[in-house]
């Protein structure tokens, strides 16, 4: 773990805003900017980067040593997610301490080599996973994933605020779905409302690291496993993406190591 430089958590206060998605095109925009980057995600109960990033259902990691697992390789980037070690239709019935020990487990057990970034997916909310990555890695900060309408500001503001109580810094806000732009006539139309994500960027003092627009394609190219920045190195999406990474490059560049802690040993069984 000591060769991780910067752990970011992508992480909302609700579900449905993007963020997932928002992730891995970040992911793949530092690593497009010459980064080593890994991803985790960190949705025990609902993982999606093994569909985002196209390995194929019953990929499993490979062990080294009976103790540590190798992360999986997809797009370039070094994975890992819960989705390799369960099936589609496993249900992770866990209590919130099983989802964070599994959380740990990830993340230290893995043997991830030398990275320059390790993004990880956080699940929505300020529950037990979030609490346990806050006080078992030290990270180089946090970007707040929200669209602009009124009750996912809110929550948004809960995640900011869960993250400043544990001293974790705020890198940005990214404003999802903030445009929709009609493609038959070229008319834009907010329909989720305006500069939301400006708005709480404003309250809380951090940047606006980007606004990104409603558009089919994103979702379409995730769902496919090849994701914008990856399908579409040209669109105009992808050149938001990638102002996003450079953002960050910047930020992190000037704020020092936001290398790991080491975490116990930790065992879960039935009993």
């Amino acid at each position: 773990m000591n060769e991780i430089k910067h752990i970011i958590a992508v992480a909302s206060g609700k579900g449905g805003v993007g963020k997932s998605t928002t992730a891995v095109n970040l992911a793949l925009a530092l690593q497009a900017r010459g980064a080593d980057v890994g991803l985790l995600d960190a949705d025990i109960y609902g993982p999606s980067q093994q569909l985002m990033l196209g390995v194929a259902e019953g990929e499993r990691p490979e062990q080294q040593g009976g103790q540590f697992l190798l992360p999986i390789k997809a797009q370039g980037l070094k994975t890992m997610s819960m989705g390799y070690l369960v099936t589609e239709k496993t249900p992770m019935v866990w209590r919130g301490p099983m989802a964070g020990g599994a959380l740990a487990q990830m993340l230290e057990q893995t043997l991830w080599g030398p990275l320059d970034y390790l993004i990880i997916d956080m699940p929505p909310g300020t529950g037990d996973v979030q609490l346990t990555l806050s006080q078992k890695a030290t990270l180089a900060g946090a970007v707040i994933v929200t669209t602009p309408q009124d009750i996912a500001l809110l929550d948004a503001q809960k995640g900011i605020e869960m993250f400043r109580k544990v001293d974790v810094p705020i890198l940005g806000v990214v404003e999802n779905m903030a445009l929709h732009v009609c493609s038959n006539c070229g008319h834009q139309e907010h329909i989720f409302g305006e500069h939301g994500g400006e708005r709480i960027a404003a309250e809380y003092g951090v940047p606006l690291l980007g606004s990104l627009p409603l558009d089919r394609r994103i979702r379409e190219q995730t769902d496919a496993g090849n994701p914008t920045v990856i399908a579409d190195p040209e669109s105009p999406v992808t050149a938001l993406y990638l102002q996003m990474a450079e953002k960050l490059m910047a930020a992190l560049d000037s704020a020092g190591n936001g290398a790991v802690r080491q975490f116990p040993e930790i065992k879960i069984s039935d009993d």
